[in-house]
């Protein structure tokens, strides 16, 4: 059976803290906003060259981003990479590099996929075809996937949210004809704004894609910037211990409080609860902003707060 997915209707996502300041009070600033996935604790900028913001990007400083990702990712040899201004880009665009017919989404899923591929003519459904898009790990509930849950002639995998658990990665898979992998930048660095990602695979429409998006899709600033990232392993290693116990905290206080945990990852923690839009309106007479699901009332999603969010978020459970 397919789903009737329309490309102009709006789609709920995390944020969205000027309407919840609208309905709740208050301005921006006084907003803890833990309705997306983006680590709270941002890998520290570096000290980019004048010539980042003044110049176009050039060849250089593309090659190293790109060589940086490879070695990061354990990217095969053989695989296209291509650097673009981030995932939800390549989301985008992706459906158009081939010719429109039936795509499997496993769902409940990140919604833009399904968005992207209706606008380009292709038939969501949960049957055989032509296409397959797998979240891994999945939003919102964490769910991992596996290699021969990919079908049809275009494959993509999303792994927006694989770098906290790098193990589970299906970067093997890129070396498949018609298969795609997804990276963001913004996610796991915290660097959201620098509007980054990688797209990673079948030569051929990797390179369709780079030449859809044109030569320099990239800024300046955020290759230097995705460049020093990728190469700091270190703080990665420390990032996902700290995540990791950072979510068992974020565990212990809402399990305390009458929630449930189902699932999530070491960004985002998934709980069911009585009653997910009293639990979002309660946060929210706090200052503190949840995501809820319209397909699904008990669940509720939370990032995880910064060092200074901890005693907002223990005041509102009590």
């Amino acid at each position: 059976m397919g789903h009737e997915v329309t490309a102009t209707a709006q789609r709920d996502h995390g944020g969205g803290l000027d309407a919840a300041a609208g309905s709740f009070g208050g301005v921006r600033a006084d907003w803890l906003d833990l309705s997306t996935g983006i680590n709270p604790v941002a890998y520290p900028l570096p000290d980019l060259p004048m010539d980042a913001w003044t110049a176009l990007p050039d060849v250089a400083a593309r090659t190293r981003l790109q060589q940086a990702a490879r070695t990061f990712w354990n990217v095969p040899d053989a695989a296209g990479l291509c650097a673009v201004p981030g995932a939800s880009a390549a989301i985008a665009h992706i459906p158009l590099l081939q010719d429109p017919g039936r795509v499997h989404i496993p769902g409940p899923t990140y919604n833009e996929h399904a968005a992207s591929f209706a606008a380009a003519g292709w038939q969501i459904t949960d049957g055989p075809a032509e296409a397959s898009v797998l979240v891994n790990p999945n939003n919102p509930d964490g769910r991992h996937w596996r290699a021969r849950d990919l079908n049809g002639r275009l494959r993509i995998i999303d792994e927006s949210f694989c770098d906290v658990t790098p193990t589970a990665t299906l970067m093997d898979q890129a070396l498949q004809p018609g298969t795609l992998v997804l990276k963001s930048f913004g996610k796991f660095w915290g660097l959201a704004g620098v509007r980054l990602g990688f797209v990673i695979g079948d030569p051929a429409l990797v390179a369709r894609l780079g030449a859809c998006l044109g030569p320099w899709p990239v800024a300046g600033p955020a290759q230097h910037i995705g460049a020093a990232a990728l190469n700091d392993p270190i703080w990665a290693k420390t990032t996902r211990d700290r995540l990791q116990t950072d979510a068992a905290r974020l565990d212990l206080l809402m399990t305390q409080a009458g929630a449930a945990v189902i699932g999530g990852t070491t960004l985002f923690r998934l709980y069911q609860v009585d009653d997910a839009a009293d639990w979002q309106d309660k946060l929210a007479r706090h200052r503190i902003w949840s995501r809820v699901f319209p397909y699904n009332s008990r669940w509720l999603r939370l990032g995880l707060p910064g060092p200074a969010g901890w005693s907002r978020v223990e005041a509102a459970l009590e």
